[in-house]
């Protein structure tokens, strides 16, 4: 099975797939190549991504992600897990306040390389099934749980209508989020982040009342 464009060689990590132990590792260069990675990835895709074109954005040279990962693969694996991709949403608060919170933590990401990257896989996992299927399943199915989570507790607690449908709220929210960044112009895209907290609220009140600014009322007890 192949491990992607430029590998390198070594004792391997069985967990991260990188290089065995060797001479100390300056945590600012794993830092850089690490970023690198994610922005070579996001602007050309698995086709264009390899040693040399992540050591040339970082600034280092190559001989320093061949000590650190035996293939392009390692390297790109380790940079998604790494980057802090997970959507995180404390249960604190009502139902429509962690839908908020979700629906703003998406449009971040969304308008930035993690976003990009997190694209880039979706369509990467189809034809490199052996590279991504499994970081992009992992990677899914967490979110889904985690926001699903947020809907039933809601309905549960007497937040959300009985009945209310997990798949349409999350669909309607993460599908609006989505689009709304794809559809935003590069130059507007900081004016959009700027107001990404009142859109993620009109959103969600939109969703869940069908007026935006308008907050669900809360079961009393």
């Amino acid at each position: 099975m192949s491990t992607g464009p430029t590998g390198g060689s070594g004792q391997v990590d069985a967990r991260a797939g990188r290089a065995g132990p060797g001479r100390p590792r300056d945590p600012e260069v794993d830092r850089k190549v690490l970023e690198a990675a994610l922005e070579v990835y996001a602007d050309l895709g698995w086709a264009g991504f390899n040693f040399e074109a992540v050591a040339r954005r970082a600034g280092v040279g190559r001989p320093a992600l061949y000590r650190r990962w035996l293939s392009g693969r390692a390297l790109l694996v380790d940079a998604v897990e790494r980057s802090g991709m997970e959507v995180v949403v404390p249960d604190s608060g009502t139902a429509r306040d962690q839908l908020v919170e979700l629906a703003r933590q998406l449009l971040a990401e969304y308008l930035g390389v993690r976003g990009t990257v997190g694209m880039r896989m979706l369509v990467d996992a189809r034809t490199h099934p052996e590279v991504f299927a499994d970081l992009f399943a992992r990677r899914n199915k967490a979110r889904v749980t985690a926001a699903r989570a947020i809907v039933r507790r809601g309905v549960s607690r007497g937040q959300l209508a009985p009945g209310t449908s997990a798949t349409l709220v999350l669909d309607a929210v993460c599908g609006a989020m989505l689009n709304h960044a794809l559809a935003t112009p590069d130059h507007l895209r900081p004016v959009v982040s700027a107001g990404g907290d009142r859109y993620a609220a009109e959103l969600v009140d939109l969703v869940l009342t069908g007026t935006p600014g308008s907050t669900p009322p809360t079961a009393p007890g």
